[in-house]
């Protein structure tokens, strides 16, 4: 390692076990070192089961991590650490103190740690994050250049596709979340909207589920469809799986609106979007529905009615804010705007997170 290398600053990005988290971290330290000399190092995270305990003191600490995973956080601490999520904020906080104060820490997403505890807090309209200066709030989460993996993704699953009549319509279906129930009953609702909707195109649906689908909502969405249709659905052990391949070759896509993930994504493509409503129908309160009294739906009130404003999450924000600006439609009351909005997001948090490095470890 040359003297001006082993002198750049040097960038944690402690990985945990959520996929999505992991990956915009990923985009910010990709993005964070186009020409400038830094030296982004991964850490990934394994937690013991008791983690959340630790989370009620709220002090630093690395006690949840496994042995092997402690193992790797030693110096020369890092001049930054990137993080996401509950689970790595207090092994953020430990780092800070171990380097005597000097690491910065920036936290993406809603943080269940104070905010002012961060150098940076990044996150998005639905949390609800109190503004200050040391929070950014964007209107979607970080969202890298997924041209290239559509276009191999094209190339991979386009002769496998070719004998459904366009235009085709990917459908990507998420699953509970928080107060959102996927009931056979909102399958039948979502079904009857589909099939209006690719009928009126004179197309197809390709569909895609996630590990949050319950298969009851699937397998009664299936029976109800009346159009040509396409369906994968996630197991863990599946092979190949064609998310990708489905939003490289739709025409348009239509999302549920609990997944503000598959949102970005979809908005990503530059492709006409539509949300699929996820929300009971009808003005009967939701003590007088069945579907209410579930684990998830009732940690979600509780949580809305006592805990802080900062956990708090209220996607209808986001989704106000996409229709307005013409980025979305409600199935059902498009089109939305074809043409891609660009969102200069991640270029605003890159010049915000730089500013929080040294010029040079010395």
């Amino acid at each position: 390692m040359t003297g001006a290398a082993a002198s750049a600053p040097v960038v944690w990005i402690l990985a945990g076990p959520k996929a999505g988290d992991n990956a915009q971290l990923r985009t910010l330290a990709t993005a964070l070192a186009e020409g400038v000399e830094i030296r982004v190092l991964e850490k990934p995270l394994r937690f013991r089961a008791f983690e959340l305990l630790l989370h009620l003191p709220s002090r630093p600490t690395r006690a949840a991590l496994t042995r092997a995973t402690r193992a790797g956080l030693v110096p020369p601490w890092p001049d930054l650490v990137l993080t996401a999520g509950r689970r790595n904020e207090l092994v953020a906080r430990w780092v800070r103190n171990a380097s005597g104060g000097r690491t910065r820490i920036v936290q993406l997403g809603r943080p269940w740690s104070r905010p002012t505890r961060f150098d940076l807090v990044v996150s998005t309209p639905q949390y609800q994050v109190p503004a200050a200066a040391n929070v950014l709030t964007i209107p979607l989460p970080l969202q890298a250049d997924i041209q290239p993996r559509l276009a191999q993704a094209a190339r991979q699953w386009q002769a496998r596709l070719i004998g459904l009549q366009t235009p085709r319509v990917a459908l990507l279906l998420g699953g509970d979340s928080g107060p959102f129930v996927f009931t056979p009953a909102l399958a039948e609702r979502m079904a009857q909207q589909l099939n209006d909707f690719v009928a009126t195109l004179g197309g197809s649906l390709m569909i895609t589920t996630s590990p949050r689908t319950p298969e009851a909502f699937t397998r009664r969405l299936r029976e109800l469809l009346t159009v040509p249709v396409c369906t994968f659905e996630w197991r863990s052990d599946a092979s190949e799986n064609p998310y990708w391949g489905f939003l490289a070759l739709a025409e348009q896509i239509v999302v549920t609106a609990e997944s503000v993930s598959m949102i970005s994504e979809a908005l990503a493509t530059g492709k006409p979007t539509y949300l699929a409503p996820v929300t009971q129908p009808g003005t009967r309160p939701w003590w007088l529905r069945a579907s209410s009294y579930r684990w998830k739906p009732l940690t979600h009130r509780l949580a809305m009615a006592v805990a802080p404003r900062r956990f708090r999450r209220d996607i209808g924000r986001i989704h106000a804010a996409l229709v307005a600006d013409g980025r979305v439609a409600w199935l059902g009351d498009g089109p939305p705007h074809t043409g891609t909005v660009e969102d200069a997001s991640l270029h605003e948090v890159v010049q915000r997170v730089r500013q929080l490095l040294p010029s040079r470890r010395g």
